[in-house]
């Protein structure tokens, strides 16, 4: 029984799919609404309303999508002219919901903020969820399911959500990274704005890269925070960068005194556990709590290991602690994420956005025999693929591979920031560094013991401060006060 499509799971409620039709000569569009897609507070002033754009600018007959966009004006008195754009990561993630915690962003300091949401994500129109595909998840992960019919129960998900957007007249070859970015471009053009700043977090870096490939006159200066390079093949390596992650963080706990003391010798025995637990999966026993019936799961190296790629930024010092809980056969944790398992589905919001931008760009350009290679390289998490979709869900997805540009590195002279978390095994570090060297005007930050986006870590801004600092003098590298005052973590001994 595995637990790794659980990422996938959303439980947002469901929106409008109707949207507008083909126009001759269209020109894209900004028109303001009134009605919000969240409540802002009384003191912020914005605008909010939606971009019209082509679905498929390379269909000369594609209807139109409208894509939401919040404005928000600047705090200050005189505030600077250039705004930040800012989507956030996914594919499939919607960036709407940061619209109601402005007061927490420290960009509107000095300018004005605008928030994108890609196109077929959860406020879009048309929205790409696939509920089928979250019902697939639930099933899957129920203690009595058959794996042998796991391939077969993705398939039919994969093949009914398809068939159920393109009956509503969704064109799914529209919804790719080129057409985000030039949803963006339009935008500033649209609202004719002069020069602008970017902030991208994860997979939307992908979109940053290509605005300054095709769209670089009125770029300012862009942030990526944990950047994700064009040219990286993400499912070949996933699981290389997992354990490479997780032997970091283990690392620094053998390095530190107090918790070396505490969990003596813990990376290798966390991963003589691991293979251990996959050859002999670990038998875990919890009452469902909607039958209140015991029901019995068994869990392998990939399951377990989740207690690494579960924790956040936040919660980093507590993992060798609940590693050495683990090893001691202290299930309660264990147990307490088993229970999540028998909720009830959601529609898997913005998943076929996801589908159609992992199944165009992502997937064409992989070597399948070192997918196939990587799944049982390690013995830690034997079986675990790399892939985020495995090659037959994309074939039945079935969009037009992207041109072959579209995974080759990109190159400029705009100045850039790379943000990244040490202990990230999404977007490692690695990525980052390697990127430097193809933007000449570029600067780096590592955040010691923190992971995935480290802009969006509330409990403590850094690294939000370091961006706006970024933004203001961006041909210096930030140095932020409270950067200097990131140690390694305390981590959890009792």
């Amino acid at each position: 029984m595995t637990i790794r499509h659980l990422i996938f799971i959303f439980s947002l409620m469901f929106c409008s799919n109707s949207f507008g039709q083909t126009k001759a000569n269209f020109q894209p569009n900004f028109k303001i609404s009134k009605k919000t897609t969240h409540k802002i507070k009384k003191e912020q002033k914005y605008t909010f309303g939606y971009l019209e754009v082509l679905e498929n600018r390379q269909n000369p007959n594609s209807r139109t999508i409208k894509i939401p966009v919040y404005i928000f004006k600047s705090r200050s008195e005189n505030p600077k002219k250039d705004p930040i754009i800012y989507t956030v990561g996914g594919p499939g993630s919607t960036t709407m919901p940061t619209a109601q915690y402005m007061n927490y962003y420290k960009y509107l300091d000095d300018r004005d903020f605008i928030l994108v949401e890609q196109r077929g994500n959860y406020y879009a129109n048309p929205h790409l969820d696939c509920p089928e595909w979250s019902q697939a998840i639930y099933e899957s992960n129920q203690p009595n399911f058959d794996l042998a019919n796991y391939d077969a129960l993705f398939e039919q998900s994969a093949k009914s959500c398809k068939e159920r957007l393109e009956k509503q007249g969704i064109d799914l070859n529209g919804y790719n990274t080129n057409e985000i970015a030039s949803d963006i471009n339009d935008l500033v053009n649209v609202l004719e704005i002069d020069e602008y700043n970017l902030l991208t977090i994860s997979y939307s870096t992908k979109i940053a890269q290509v605005l300054m490939r095709d769209y670089p006159d009125k770029i300012r200066s862009v942030v990526m925070d944990s950047p994700l390079p064009l040219e990286v093949n993400y499912d070949e390596e996933s699981v290389q960068n997992l354990l490479e992650s997780i032997t970091t963080l283990l690392s620094d706990c053998e390095t530190d005194k107090k918790c070396n003391s505490a969990y003596p010798n813990l990376k290798n025995r966390f991963f003589e556990y691991l293979k251990e637990m996959t050859a002999n999966p670990l038998k875990v026993e919890i009452k469902n709590p909607k039958s209140d019936k015991t029901e019995t799961f068994y869990l392998k190296g990939e399951d377990l290991i989740t207690v690494f790629t579960s924790a956040s930024t936040g919660s980093v010092p507590n993992v060798p602690f609940e590693i050495n809980k683990l090893l001691n056969n202290d299930l309660t944790s264990v147990k307490d994420k088993l229970k999540n398992l028998f909720q009830e589905p959601g529609i898997g919001a913005g998943l076929g956005m996801r589908l159609s931008v992992w199944c165009a760009e992502e997937n064409p350009f992989n070597s399948m025999e070192r997918i196939n290679s990587e799944t049982s390289k390690y013995p830690e998490v034997k079986g675990l693929s790399p892939a985020v979709f495995d090659n037959r869900i994309c074939e039945i997805w079935s969009v037009n591979k992207v041109a072959e540009i579209e995974n080759k590195k990109v190159k400029s002279d705009i100045p850039v920031l790379f943000i990244s978390g040490e202990y990230d095994n999404e977007t490692p570090v690695k990525w980052a560094k390697s990127m430097t060297g193809n933007f000449t005007n570029s600067y780096h930050l590592i955040f010691k013991g923190w992971k995935h986006t480290p802009t969006t870590n509330w409990s403590n801004q850094c690294a939000m401060i370091s961006a706006n600092e970024f933004f203001n003098n961006p041909n210096e590298k930030p140095i932020a006060d409270c950067f200097g005052q990131i140690g390694s973590p305390e981590f959890k001994t009792e």
